[in-house]
């Protein structure tokens, strides 16, 4: 099936549940058993059946099962949150002694669990270069593990040619874990261009309408065993609630994101004409350095990028921000409101330098009219040249 039905069609089973179209909310701790011989069976690595309420419901497998036949993915497995999702990853394939490579461009959660948790505890960690391609064979070491990669960026939005890195990563002995939020499991096949293990922030456009905290981790058969027993181990849940709320959200990505990357687009090229931009940064645009990579790799774009000001000063920045009537000022994206951040994007970098020539503001762009969203834009730049 293509992916349109497969969005409308995976996760439900009428026949199952008195043909309910969605999948009931299941909500349980205890699970009884018929029988002695049938508890004594139920498997501690049989974590795709009811057997206690830590390890899923039905609700549960039903929107674990919807994203990884949409990704093309062996299985995933929820938890409370993107970061969860990440650090989960990175604790199950890791030991003292071991290596990891991690994208300089990477969400700061995920250096910060690097530098705070991974180093503390024996594993040794290096930051490189996120346009390294193959040439990542360079760095890799005899006990480099795991190449985490995430493209692109969610701040600079640097494209990865994950497929180069995955076949160094490969001959090597190491895993590639790949964060494809920005992607999504719509417009981003990660197995097919070579990712072993690809990470959700479902908090964003899985669950789409900014209500439910959750990740979504999707592997290939075999990393999904010592994954789901990390993440058993670590007591991760997921309320069977915002499982609902969120395969409600899944359906409709789709239409959500071909509306926002159409509304996206007509934004960043208004802003490309503008004297006050010195760039946009967003892979959709035939002038980003990252084009190709993404033309090649993905079906569409998020509708999330950065521009870079002119140089101006902190307080004509803040200016902008605070004027816009629009743009919410947030962390998040991936919903359906538009959201806008600067992006302090140098104090977190070690392997590369980022110094784009002005100050660096991040647009989530939701399902406003981009009409109207251009109009609050502009308003904010008049605000700005005041101040």
């Amino acid at each position: 099936m293509k992916k349109d039905t497969l969005l409308a069609r995976t996760g439900r089973d009428p026949a199952r549940y008195q043909g309910m179209v969605n999948t009931p909310v299941f909500r349980t701790s205890t699970v009884i058993f018929p029988d002695l011989a049938a508890y004594e069976a139920r498997g501690d690595d049989d974590f795709k059946k009811v057997r206690y309420g830590i390890h899923g419901t039905p609700t549960t497998f039903a929107l674990e099962d919807a994203v990884a036949r949409m990704e093309g993915g062996y299985a995933a497995v929820a938890v409370p949150s993107g970061l969860a999702a990440i650090t989960a990853s990175l604790s199950a394939f890791l030991k003292p002694g071991d290596h990891v490579l991690v994208t300089d461009s990477a969400y700061v959660p995920t250096r910060n669990f690097c530098e705070r948790r991974l180093k503390p505890g024996g594993i040794e960690v290096d930051y490189y270069d996120p346009l390294l391609g193959a040439d990542i064979a360079r760095i890799m070491r005899p006990n480099t593990k795991v190449v985490f990669c995430e493209s692109p960026g969610s701040l600079t939005f640097e494209m990865q040619d994950i497929p180069a890195i995955a076949a160094v990563a490969h001959s090597r002995g190491a895993l590639v874990f790949a964060d494809t939020t920005w992607g999504t499991p719509y417009f981003f096949r990660s197995f097919e261009h070579g990712v072993d293990l690809s990470i959700h922030a479902a908090t964003k456009y899985i669950a789409g309408h900014s209500d439910v905290m959750m990740g979504v981790i999707v592997t290939t058969e075999r990393c999904w065993l010592p994954l789901r027993r990390t993440v058993g181990g670590f007591g991760f849940c997921v309320s069977p609630e915002d499982c609902y709320l969120a395969l409600r959200g899944f359906r409709t990505i789709g239409v959500r994101m071909k509306q926002q990357m159409a509304s996206a687009l007509r934004v960043a090229r208004w802003l490309q004409l503008r004297s006050d931009v010195k760039r946009v940064i967003y892979p959709a645009l035939e002038n980003d350095p990252g084009h190709q990579i993404w033309k090649r790799d993905f079906e569409g774009a998020a509708s999330l990028f950065s521009l870079v000001l002119i140089p101006v000063t902190d307080r004509a920045v803040a200016t902008f921000i605070d004027s816009l009537k629009l743009f919410g000022i947030g962390s998040s994206w991936g919903g359906y409101e538009s959201l806008v951040q600067v992006a302090h994007v140098a104090r977190n970098r070690s392997a590369t330098r980022w110094d784009p020539g002005g100050p660096t503001i991040r647009l989530h762009i939701g399902l406003e009219d981009p009409d109207d969203l251009i109009a609050d834009l502009e308003q904010a730049f008049a605000a700005m040249r005041k101040a």
